[in-house]
């Protein structure tokens, strides 16, 4: 039989793999989600247009700024063919 500071150190385990899990499932998640906008967005010009303000209007942290120029270029190209 274990200790109740066995238990506890057991169910803190557990805890810890279930917030390991669920933070892996968000980010899954997200990245679905974006894949999926992504590639809605460059069906249309319109689309497109809207996805790169967003981006630009919502994305401020210089690195993220910068891993994102050239999904911003490809939309950018997509939204011309609009002009």
């Amino acid at each position: 039989m274990k200790t109740i500071d066995q238990q506890i150190a057991s169910a803190q385990d557990k805890l810890s793999r279930l917030r390991t899990k669920k933070k892996a499932t968000d980010t899954r998640v997200k990245i679905i989600a974006g894949a999926v906008v992504v590639k809605a967005a460059m069906e249309t010009p319109e689309a497109a247009a809207k996805l790169a303000g967003l981006l630009r209007e919502r994305v401020t942290r210089d690195l993220d700024v910068k891993d994102i120029q050239p999904l911003l270029a490809d939309l950018d190209k997509k939204a011309a063919r609009n002009a």
